[in-house]
């Protein structure tokens, strides 16, 4: 097996998309809104995740081989997503119909955003906890390193399996999107809303950033949700800012698709199948269920968390997070007992 292609079909995709998982995906993060304000007549429902559905791109091989933790879907108690946005780097876009270079080439690219979502079973709340791309954890047949060499080291298929490890949970699926689908996202939508706290300056980024709100598009918006240097709390304070930027996100997409607007609807769900990539286990007849079982989730229907950290160090010259995997257990595995359980933790 080659060390640089182990997985057949992870380059640009030829001809329309296939699969319907990329809403899936997105939804548990907040954009299943787009889908659920399309899809409110069961027509319409119908028509929306066969169409779009189609046209999504799979990730053939997603998940990895040999033995795995018992998962949320065997529980029958809700289902676990793993999404992921990548640093690749790359001239041309990596992931969705857009695509036009390969998802994954060995040590080219990094997870530099990682989500851990859980839909509950009743689909009326999502909890969303962020992994810090710092955390120092261990990578399977690589020993520890930070948790996001392990999408360059190995694509998705490594990536779920030190999630796994980490977590002790079954990830049931998986989505990732790169900065070019980002940027085109974000455009989609006319910009996104979002509130700066206070005025800096990110000195790798070279990138100003003034206090007070501003609409967010394109190269603006991906230096805010990546920024960690030039404010206090590094990595985790990048975290906030994803999060954050969520939300905002969310509000903007159910504010722009309306069933009296098919053209804005069809825009924005055109440019979500053109911007995201997602595993190939799940069909269109699963994408409809979820669709109608969401129509009514929201932003105040999701929680947010982050994985607790111990403390911030120094292995070698790389600056790590050391993570609490205990409680990050306890915290993940009452989050899939119900959002009760997770309120306690």
């Amino acid at each position: 097996m080659s060390a640089r292609h182990p997985w057949p079909g992870w380059g640009p995709r030829e001809g329309p998309g296939r699969g319907g998982r990329i809403l899936r995906t997105l939804v548990v993060c907040g954009v299943v809104a787009v889908l659920a304000l399309a899809g409110v007549a069961a027509g319409g429902v119908w028509w929306a995740t066969d169409h779009y559905g189609d046209r999504v791109t799979r990730i053939p091989h997603a998940f990895p081989s040999g033995p795995r933790p018992t998962g949320s879907a065997a529980h029958h108690d809700g289902t676990t997503f793993l999404v992921a946005g990548v640093d690749s780097r790359s001239k041309r876009p990596t992931t969705g119909s857009d695509a036009t270079a390969r998802l994954w080439t060995y040590g080219a690219q990094r997870s530099d955003t990682l989500m851990l979502i859980h839909l509950a079973p009743d689909k009326g709340s999502a909890s969303v906890l962020s992994i810090p791309r710092d955390s120092w954890v261990p990578v399977p047949g690589h020993g520890s390193a930070k948790i996001n060499a392990a999408f360059s080291w190995g694509g998705p298929p490594l990536l779920i399996r030190t999630v796994e490890q980490l977590t002790g949970t079954r990830v049931d699926h998986f989505g990732v999107i790169d900065w070019h689908g980002f940027k085109s996202l974000t455009d989609a939508v006319g910009g996104v809303p979002v509130t700066v706290d206070g005025t800096s300056y990110d000195p790798e980024l070279h990138h100003r950033f003034t206090a007070g709100t501003h609409l967010m598009k394109g190269d603006e918006a991906l230096a805010y949700v990546r920024q960690r240097h030039g404010v206090p709390g590094g990595d985790l304070a990048r975290i906030q800012r994803q999060q954050r930027f969520l939300r905002a996100l969310l509000a903007r997409v159910r504010g722009n698709v309306s069933l009296t607007d098919p053209l804005a609807t069809h825009r924005m769900l055109d440019a979500i199948t053109r911007t995201v990539s997602v595993d190939d286990h799940m069909s269109n007849g699963d994408l409809r269920d979820l669709v109608v079982g969401l129509r009514h989730l929201g932003a105040s229907d999701t929680r947010f968390s982050t994985a607790p950290v111990v403390r911030a160090g120094w292995v070698g010259r790389q600056s790590v997070l050391i993570l609490d995997r205990t409680r990050l257990r306890a915290r993940w595995h009452a989050v899939e007992a119900g959002p009760a359980s997770a309120a306690r933790k």
